[in-house]
């Protein structure tokens, strides 16, 4: 076959394939703005729900789904950034070094509803818990590793050596060269990776619903229970108790999502500048 005629149904695949991811998205965006752009307001945001049908706002679970994701943030950050350091910079290249990359990158993979049941086998049940923003957050956090801890050896990575060089020619150790050089220059895409894992925490349902609980109530401490947006979003569409709340609870819950993606652009951008 003539390389211009292969070269033209490539492309013409290639944009095919584009066209299409962009219009399914756009059309899955439209139908959810159409049916949920009516329910935005200020007391859809900041009040309660009400009654039998779920009359009222959303707020309780607003807040849940932030408590939890934030809590989760701050159990896997240091965690995954450490395991990071030392996978980078500490761990001889071997087996062992592949075994850890590999079980991060299955880790990644596993289904949510299983991370879900294996938090309510474990957090919820086993170390006694209970149904509580700890146990989502910890669950959550198994979900959140994996990506944050491997978006940080990549930028770790991607630090250039003459830095290091550097540092050790004017006599700083190690940890001195680490913590003080190498971690803040690659702090941009560090954070990247943070805003990616936190963002897919928000739109996770199946592990939250098996570890936090149903209760609409405005979260307090980390043992208390509660019900984040997406839990909320399920219960009203698949038992139709309210249609228009739960495209309402949709959008709203699209639109925090599409600002975590937006600000993991931003800070990815701004590293390629510096």
């Amino acid at each position: 076959m003539n390389k211009n005629v292969t070269n033209a149904i490539a492309l013409t695949l290639l944009w095919v394939s584009a066209i299409t991811t962009v219009a399914v998205l756009g059309t899955v965006i439209l139908y959810v703005v159409y049916n949920g752009i009516g329910e935005l307001s200020p007391a859809f945001i900041f009040t309660w729900p009400e009654g039998v049908a779920a009359e009222g706002g959303i707020w309780p679970t607003i807040v849940s789904t932030m408590y939890v994701t934030a809590l989760a943030m701050v159990i896997v950050t240091p965690i995954a950034i450490l395991a990071a350091v030392y996978l980078a910079e500490y761990a001889v290249q071997g087996r062992l070094v592949g075994t850890i990359r590999f079980a991060a990158d299955s880790l990644a993979s596993v289904p949510s509803i299983v991370m879900g049941l294996f938090g309510l086998a474990l957090f919820v049940e086993a170390a006694g818990i209970g149904f509580s923003m700890l146990s989502a957050a910890l669950a959550l956090s198994f979900l959140m590793l994996p990506i944050v801890m491997r978006t940080t050896e990549e930028a770790i990575r991607a630090v250039p050596k003459y830095i290091r060089w550097g540092s050790y020619g004017l006599g700083a150790t190690k940890w001195q060269t680490v913590s003080r050089i190498v971690l803040p220059a690659a702090m941009p895409r560090i954070i990247t990776g943070i805003i990616l894992a936190t963002g897919r925490a928000v739109g996770e349902t199946a592990v939250v619903i098996y570890t936090m609980g149903q209760a609409i109530n405005l979260p307090v401490t980390p043992l208390d229970s509660g019900r984040p947006m997406t839990v909320h979003l399920y219960l009203l569409a698949m038992e139709g108790i309210n249609l228009p709340a739960a495209y309402g609870t949709a959008l709203l819950l699209m639109i925090l999502i599409l600002a975590f993606n937006l600000g993991a652009r931003y800070f990815l951008r701004r590293n390629r500048k510096v």
